[in-house]
């Protein structure tokens, strides 16, 4: 595959990602507290078995075309696809280190320190996406 069409492929999923992040940042997270006790269990488990379907196969997208940037290169590139790369390794470890933990303890019912470190720990993962984005973009302008 091209270069150009590559970075651009390459490009998508982490455009969509980044714009999924802040959404839930800003908007989807902090509304959690206005939910309620009664309706949070079944809320929340329903937030996770939807995202998933939403969130899965982005993911799975940028983490393979990230390896794909990474291993068909050219020298112009420099670091930049070891460091979007690293990026994507740093959001998985975020995500399943601090967040699926989170859901997982909300899942019984609402926890208000639970969703507290949810927030602010999701704040790094809109951090590295924000940053990944900017270098799938700076991988587009690297000439073949």
């Amino acid at each position: 595959m091209a270069w150009p069409t590559l970075t651009l492929l390459h490009l998508l999923p982490t455009a969509f990602m980044t714009g999924v992040i802040w959404f839930v940042q800003v908007v989807h997270y902090p509304l959690y507290a206005q939910v309620g006790e009664r309706a949070f269990r079944g809320f929340e488990q329903a937030h996770c078995a939807r995202t998933t379907w939403v969130v899965l196969p982005p993911m799975c997208a940028e983490l393979g075309l990230a390896g794909w940037v990474v291993a068909a290169a050219p020298a112009a590139a420099s670091v930049l696809p070891w460091l979007g790369a690293a990026l994507v390794a740093a959001i998985w470890l975020v995500t399943f280190t601090l967040q699926v933990p989170c859901h997982d303890r909300l899942q019984a019912g609402f926890d208000a320190a639970v969703h507290r470190r949810l927030v602010r720990s999701n704040w790094l993962r809109t951090v590295l996406w924000s940053l990944r984005l900017a270098v799938a973009v700076s991988l587009c302008l690297v000439p073949a």
